[in-house]
């Protein structure tokens, strides 16, 4: 029996969940009767619209919390108005994911360094997760069983990188992965009931991802829905000897 198939009156944290890829597991996870409660976190009302329309919606079930991934005051704070209402949480899925924002775009050449934008790109699609895993070791402690899973890409690899440029995503996607198999393993000793992966998914139709998608071919461009349903269906499929594993959409493990 796979590990998630264990999981039963379940709570569950999706991190960056005002759209794209999060909000889709938002609403997959409201589908799912073994997830009773649902939290759910967002960084600007503006941009949450539809996640805001689901809580009160579904209020008995949806919590929705302010998140900024870069601001451990805030973690803290959120995970803390969690911990005031559940004893555990069985999934936590990070969707939190910066590519590009205004003047910080993907570098094509070592002349498009700039160590402000790095530092951004560390803090939002690294450092954020390991403060997450951080504050989250009170909620998976427990004989549960829990999957923390972390959206990384296969950009991520170094043994697949044949193209070079994108140094900043490329680069705190990798540090990504080096820190949550840290987590892992220490997850291993203090709460051994917690699987930690991180997952590529594919390139999905989202905001992140619209500005790069012209030469990409229609079959390998998923759907929100699609991609959800592919790295659940992983997700499914997790053994506990799996943790700190890097999986692709389509379950098979990546190179680091």
């Amino acid at each position: 029996m796979s590990y998630f198939a264990e999981i039963n009156h379940g709570n569950a944290l999706i991190v960056g969940a005002s759209q794209g890829i999060g909000l889709g597991f938002v609403k997959q996870l409201l589908e799912d009767e073994r997830i009773i409660n649902i939290y759910a976190t967002y960084r600007q009302p503006e941009s949450a619209a539809e996640l805001l329309a689901l809580a009160d919606k579904y209020a008995h079930r949806l919590t929705c919390l302010v998140l900024d991934i870069t601001d451990e005051l805030q973690i803290a704070e959120a995970i803390q108005k969690i911990r005031t209402q559940a004893d555990k949480l069985n999934l936590v899925i990070n969707c939190v994911g910066l590519l590009h924002d205004g003047d910080l775009q993907p570098e094509k050449s070592l002349r498009q360094i700039n160590p402000d934008n790095l530092l951004r790109y560390f803090q939002v699609n690294s450092i954020g997760a390991v403060l997450l895993a951080k504050h989250l070791l009170p909620l998976f402690r427990n004989h549960e069983p829990a999957i923390f899973a972390t959206i990384s890409a296969k950009l991520a690899s170094i043994g697949d990188n044949q193209l070079g440029g994108w140094y900043g995503y490329r680069a705190s996607k990798t540090a990504l992965n080096m820190l949550m198999k840290n987590v892992a393993i220490e997850y291993g000793r203090s709460c051994p009931n917690t699987v930690v992966i991180t997952l590529h998914p594919g390139t999905t139709d989202t905001q992140l991802s619209r500005p790069f998608q012209r030469n990409v071919a229609v079959e390998k461009l998923f759907s929100v829905e699609r991609t959800v349903n592919q790295l659940l269906a992983v997700m499914e499929k997790l053994q506990k000897s799996d943790s700190g594993q890097f999986f692709s959409w389509d379950g098979n493990r990546l190179p680091w």
